[in-house]
């Protein structure tokens, strides 16, 4: 007999599935026959042309993938799979960490193997045809070796850590679990580009020349001391472009993909860094990690009052309340709000992004800005015309025709 929490977590899927799919196809109609007077001469007719096709597969491939996602998901809960499992791990061990660790670790094998013929084709096939894949079926495996063994120490790690708190204080665990999870956040904000980054990408110090002297110079002008500027092998992958800031503090850096070296001239590579600089004079990484950590914070709370329901774990094909049915069904249950947060972190990061090109022009080259985006987003068969309610839910940065005109506002 199927409870009001298991018709709840059945409509929110479902809600969740019909909300996506409205917003794609909003976002897949929204085509001008006409870039405006700003976008003119990124593209040509063949390659607009191409841009919206390539839009186009992405949108029907996420349509396949979120259906099959949908209907295996909703099967499991229909079947309750998620009980059937717990009875069956609760004859491997009566260690309740370790049982924990078996679940959810099977439960992401599981999800893998069905994922992964979606991102070989993905990968191979949608990436290929536009002239983007670069990488190899052996980088594809070794990514999936290394990505498993990151998920079995860090995430397993996290989860431990987590049950065990949980197992130890009850309900108030969420204060202890924030802590925690406040300073793995910190710290890998400091050092993820020196520990995870270089187990999938070689980073090299950007060599002596020009481009270094630019970059160095304007840094001086900016007061903003930079020592460390590194080049990543980003065409291993993908032939898109890319560069970001990581860091606090003196373990702050700069890191360039090659693609973009290729892809931009120095002027546009500096005005691209100017961005990013000012990304952090803006304080836009200190706030965002503090925002996170409060996001962090409220989730946990939320979850500390759920997991002890017992129709919860019910809903789920389980017999009393426990910490991992209850993480499954908040997961779920807690859409609405994480959408609603959601929404509220990319006007944020909307507005960030507002800021530092502001900053780029201020201090260094508003034109040159300018000039490397469009170059990004032709490379990239970027969507030069998304409808605004996608990029309301969806987008993190502004689109490229709302950047210049702010960019070019008196």
């Amino acid at each position: 007999m199927y409870n009001t929490i298991f018709i709840i977590i059945i409509a929110v899927l479902v809600f969740g599935y019909i909300l996506e799919r409205i917003l794609d196809t909003l976002n897949l109609k929204h085509t001008l026959p006409e870039l405006p007077e700003e976008l003119s001469g990124i593209f040509d007719p063949d390659e607009y042309k191409k841009s919206q096709l390539y839009k186009r597969d992405n949108t029907r491939f996420s349509f396949i993938t979120s259906s099959m996602s949908l209907v295996i998901i909703t099967l499991v809960f229909f079947v309750g799979g998620f009980g059937w499992l717990e009875e069956k791990l609760s004859a491997v061990t009566s260690n309740y960490i370790l049982f924990v660790l078996l679940f959810f670790g099977l439960m992401a094998l599981v999800s893998d193997v069905l994922t992964t013929p979606f991102a070989l084709y993905d990968t191979f096939v949608i990436e290929e045809r536009y002239g983007f894949n670069r990488t190899n079926v052996k980088t594809f495996i070794l990514d999936k070796i290394k990505g498993w063994l990151l998920g079995i120490i860090i995430g397993g790690g996290l989860l431990a850590l987590i049950t065990w708190l949980y197992l130890l204080t009850g309900t108030w665990f969420w204060l202890l679990a924030l802590g925690a999870v406040t300073l793995f956040s910190i710290f890998m904000t400091m050092f993820y580009s020196n520990l995870i980054v270089p187990l999938f990408n070689k980073q090299t110090p950007l060599e002596e020349g020009p481009l270094r002297i630019k970059i160095e110079e304007f840094a001086k002008s900016a007061a903003f001391k930079l020592d460390n500027i590194f080049v990543m092998d980003g065409s291993k992958r993908s032939s898109k472009a890319n560069a970001y800031f990581t860091g606090l503090g003196p373990k702050k850096r700069i890191v360039l993909f090659d693609t973009l070296i290729k892809d931009l001239n120095e002027e546009e590579i500096v005005a691209v860094l100017a961005h990013e600089v000012g990304h952090n004079k803006k304080k836009h990484n200190t706030t965002g990690l503090i925002l996170s950590i409060i996001q962090t914070g409220i989730t946990l709370y939320l979850f500390s009052l759920f997991v002890g329901v017992d129709s919860i774990a019910v809903a789920l094909g389980g017999d009393e309340a426990s910490f991992h049915l209850g993480l499954i069904a908040f997961g779920i249950l807690y859409t609405p709000i994480s959408m609603l947060l959601g929404l509220g972190s990319n006007m944020f990061s909307r507005h960030n992004e507002y800021q530092a090109d502001r900053y780029a022009r201020e201090h260094y080259d508003g034109e040159r800005l300018i000039s490397s985006l469009k170059k990004l987003s032709k490379n990239n068969l970027s969507n030069l015309t998304p409808h605004p309610v996608y990029v309301f839910f969806h987008y993190s940065h502004p689109p490229l025709l709302q950047r210049i005109k702010a960019m070019r506002r008196k």
